[in-house]
This record gives structure tokens, C-alpha cells and sequence, in this order.
């Protein structure tokens, strides 16, 4: 799906990554990132949220924590994340990026509460529940702290991905704000919901979803008794040119992720002001019939988007020629995906060892891909800087034993 939006927009990336695997310096079954332009991404991303006085929390769980990307967003401009979970927290704040938000997609368990207000200090919380909110203003109070807390809303006919449910009755919010100000070591903040903006497949375009009234209406209500002065937390689809209208709606608070490597879904169809700066990169390991099969373990194809011939470029040498694209077969979501399968008839038929690139809209941290990150191809100079795992750990990779 991105593939097409790399060759035209960011070719040398391409050749840098091809030509570093048949160095030896890359590992296959890697999410591989431009570590430059993510960094000149988020400088253009936060100059347009600084114009529109957003507050803006990186999401990193996309390219898998990786501590190479917290470093170019700090240096881009932005210095607090959103997590997606306490793993996610944690790696950011190892690398440097300090929590912004934590608890929205995910609520931290329990056992974890004492750990996030003690050592992560999150600047807001996210609770979707009393019991959550009591255990979040628990744990800071026995911290010495008093935590922002955020209240994630709800009402009939917003939008939910399954499994994403959850939340307070939007009606209620002016209770909801109460109680959460009544406990000790908490504080009502604002409201959230998730997600606010959504991609239309059918108009090629980002549209606000039924949730951002809903923000709207209960920020009406607290206002009516005074509560002016709160934060908007409304993450979804976003880029540059779409926070104009998410201030204009009322937002205070955005949240891009895909974003600062450019894979939105609306990056797919229209040229954003936002790079492309990842890729997915595998190695033909055999043939059998018709077939090459190249190495997976990040196959991961956004379920965001219908069913598309998925391609990928091959060769032995840097390339990001249309006519060296071949079609390609990926294993069933049922199915573990140990090898897809490219097409190999014709006189270009991958050969065994050709570097693979794929344009994914990608979740590393679910896969059992590497992430590595790459300075130095706007220079002309790439260099590998880290190899780390989903979490963004350090990782021993054989290949660097060759001679």
C-alpha cells in the first residue's frame, strides 16, 4: 500500500536499505526507519500544532518503541509520548521521551498503578472507569503526587474498534468530574475518546467520527458549571494539514503516530506534508514452484484497508524501479507468517539472498520483527544506528558475527 508512496517519495531510503542488507548490516524480517526524516516530519508536524496550541504526545508503538525514533522526536520538537501500554511507557522513558498519556488504549493494571505514579509521572491519566480513577489518585497520593486525570467518555453511536470498548457515560460528566476532583491524589483534567478522526475509505478522506461530538456536548456541560478550563484529548487519523480543524473542533491535545513516519492511511492517497520514513525488509530464502519465499515474521497488513495485491520490490543491488516490483502472496491473518510468497516467473525472478522491501502501515510491536534505525541518507553517509526488538531492547543480532 506504501510501497508505491516510498519509490516516489523517498527512493534513496530504499537503495540505502537494500544496499546496507547486502553489506551484511541489516537484518531480514526488519522494520527499517529513516531516522532523518522522521526527525524533520515531527519539526513539521509541531510547528502546525504550535500554531494551533496543541499539546502533542507522540505515539510510538508503530515502530516498535524504538529508542533511535524517541531520539529523533525529542530532537523534531516533541517531548512527551502517549503509551499504549506500560511497556510502551516504560521503553519511551528509558529512551528519553517522558509520558505524556498513559492509560487511554490500554487501562494500567492494578499491580502496575504504584510503579506508573511513582516512577513514570505521567502528565495525564486515563481512566475509564471510578475503580480506575480510585487506584490511579491512590497510587499518587502514596507518591506524593496528584494526578491529572483524564476521563475517556462514551455514548451512543460513537465508534469503537472491538475490543476497544469502555468508558463513562458522556451524560454523566459533570458528576464524573466531581468524584474524580473528590479523591485524594487525583484531579479531573479533561475528557478523551478514541478515535476522534477516521479514515473514509469510501471518499479517500479524514472525517470526524460521532465521538468528537461527543466530546463537544460534554465540554459544553462543563462548561455550563464552570469548568472552562479543561483538556481535550481527541487521537485518531491525523497528519499536519488536519489539525487546523481538530483545534477548531476544540481539541487542546493530538496524538500522531503513523504520522510522523507518513503511513496514514489518507498518506496512501494524497501527497501530506509528512515523508515517507519506514519500511519493512526481508530476503528471498528458496523457490518452490513458481515461487520465491521471503523470510516474515512482519507481515502485517493493516486491517484498516480492503483486500490489495500486496508487492515488493527485489534484487541483489539498490533499486526502486517500478519494473523490479513483484507480486506477492501473504499468508492468511490464521497463519503464522514464517515466509510470504512472490511471484517468480519471468526473466526478474528473485533469486535466493535478493533483498525484499515491502511498504507496510505497520505495528511492530506485535510482530516478531526487528527495528533498526538508519542516519545519514540525506547526507549521502547511511549508517545503521540500532537493532532493538518491539519493546525497544538492544538486540544481539547473529548477523553481526560475520566477518
Amino acid at each position: 500500500m506504501f510501497l508505491d508512496l516510498l519509490m516516489r517519495r523517498n527512493p534513496r531510503f530504499i537503495e540505502a536499505a537494500m544496499a546496507l542488507h547486502q553489506q551484511g548490516k541489516l537484518p531480514s524480517n526488519a522494520y527499517i526507519l529513516d531516522l532523518d526524516t522522521v526527525e524533520q516530519n515531527v519539526r513539521v508536524f509541531q510547528a502546525e500544532a504550535h500554531k494551533h496550541g496543541l499539546k502533542t504526545f507522540a505515539m510510538t508503538k508503530q515502530v516498535g518503541r524504538h529508542s533511535g525514533f524517541c531520539e529523533a522526536v525529542l530532537k523534531g520538537g516533541i517531548e512527551r509520548s502517549v503509551a499504549v501500554d506500560m511497556a510502551c511507557a516504560i521503553a519511551c522513558d528509558r529512551a528519553g521521551l517522558k509520558t505524556g498519556h498513559l492509560g487511554h488504549l490500554v487501562q494500567v493494571p492494578s499491580g502496575e498503578a504504584a510503579f506508573a505514579a511513582a516512577q513514570l509521572k505521567p502528565d495525564y491519566w486515563t481512566v475509564f472507569s471510578d475503580s480506575k480513577a480510585e487506584e490511579a489518585a491512590d497510587a499518587s497520593a502514596k507518591a506524593g503526587r496528584v494526578q491529572n486525570l483524564l476521563a475517556r467518555i462514551q455514548t451512543e453511536g460513537d465508534t469503537f474498534y472491538r475490543g476497544h470498548e469502555g468508558g463513562f457515560d458522556a451524560a454523566d460528566i459533570v458528576a464524573v468530574a466531581d468524584r474524580l476532583d473528590a479523591l485524594e491524589g487525583g484531579k479531573f483534567a479533561g475528557i478523551t475518546t478514541f478515535p476522534a478522526l477516521l479514515f473514509d475509505q469510501e471518499n479517500r478522506k479524514v472525517t470526524p467520527t460521532h465521538n468528537l461530538s461527543t466530546l463537544n456536548k460534554a465540554a459544553e456541560a462543563l462548561a455550563a458549571v464552570g469548568r472552562n478550563d479543561i483538556e481535550i484529548n481527541a487521537p485518531g487519523t491525523n497528519s499536519a494539514i488536519m489539525l487546523a480543524a481538530l483545534a477548531a473542533a476544540g481539541a487542546t491535545q493530538c496524538e500522531p503516530g503513523n504520522a510522523l513516519h507518513g503511513t496514514t492511511p489518507l498518506h496512501a492517497v494524497e501527497d501530506l506534508p509528512e515523508d515517507p520514513a519506514v519500511l519493512y525488509l526481508s530476503e528471498v530464502s528458496h523457490h518452490h514452484g513458481d515461487k520465491a519465499y521471503c523470510f516474515g515474521g512482519g507481515l502485517y497488513i493493516d486491517p484498516v484497508f480492503p483486500k490489495y495485491q500486496v508487492k515488493a520490490l527485489c534484487g541483489s543491488s539498490p533499486t526502486s524501479r517500478a519494473e523490479d516490483l513483484h507480486k506477492v502472496e501473504i499468508p492468511d491473518y490464521s497463519a503464522i507468517d514464517y515466509y510470504a510468497m512472490i511471484d517468480a516467473t519471468g526473466e526478474n525472478a528473485p533469486k535466493p539472498r535478493d533483498t525484499v522491501v515491502f511498504g507496510f502501515r505497520g505495528q511492530a510491536f506485535v510482530t516478531r520483527a526487528l527495528v533498526v534505525g538508519i542516519r545519514g541518507i540525506s547526507s549521502g553517509n547511511p549508517e545503521v544506528t540500532t537493532i532493538e526488538n518491539g519493546f525497544g531492547d538492544p538486540v544481539a543480532w547473529p548477523g553481526a558475527y560475520q566477518s
